[in-house]
């Protein structure tokens, strides 16, 4: 145990004292049942915990288990809470902080719909060809666009849209994965 990691009588001692604010990427392997997202997004609720990003799907369909992917923004005090208070909800399995744990993929799609014409319309091909966003609507008035990939490319994007006639975003929240053989 490094020495300024000491034990303490609580759970605390497991990170360094800090109140800088760090965002950390959970995964959550959970059973798929009723009522299990709002029991987790309540436990974040209840304490005042504000959630950056969230999904969740099914992802072994024969085991019915679920994965949960939160992204947070908090003190490492709070994060070990959080962690700690989700392991103790019942139908959660594993909870993995990929943030701490190293090398994670995270991806996120975002579906944005941007009108034009004349030399905006042109523009706005242009810049969604360098983004390698593809077009999965054309009007002669719009596009829709897809995006995909990490959170500040699509960041990016949108803000290179707005002037050129940005009308709307859907983002579906970011999903993440650990790197290498072993699974979660």
């Amino acid at each position: 145990m490094n020495a300024h990691l000491q034990p303490t009588g609580s759970a605390y001692f497991l990170t360094k004292e800090t109140q800088e604010t760090e965002r950390h990427t959970l995964s959550v392997l959970v059973d798929n049942e009723p009522g299990i997202l709002a029991r987790v997004v309540g436990l974040f609720s209840a304490r005042g915990y504000n959630i950056e990003s969230l999904t969740v799907s099914e992802t072994e369909h024969g085991r019915r288990l679920s994965r949960i992917t939160v992204v947070v923004i908090a003190t490492p005090k709070v994060l070990v809470q959080i962690k700690l208070q989700l392991e103790r909800l019942v139908p959660v399995h594993k909870v993995h902080d990929l943030t701490a744990e190293g090398a994670s993929i995270e991806r996120e799609l975002a579906l944005i719909k941007v009108a034009g014409s004349g030399e905006h319309r042109a523009e706005t091909l242009r810049l969604a060809d360098a983004f390698r966003a593809h077009i999965v609507d054309a009007t002669v008035e719009s596009f829709v666009f897809e995006v995909t990939g990490k959170p500040d490319k699509i960041d990016s994007f949108i803000s290179l849209m707005q002037p050129l006639g940005l009308v709307e975003v859907v983002r579906t929240g970011l999903a993440a994965i650990s790197r290498g053989p072993k699974g979660m």
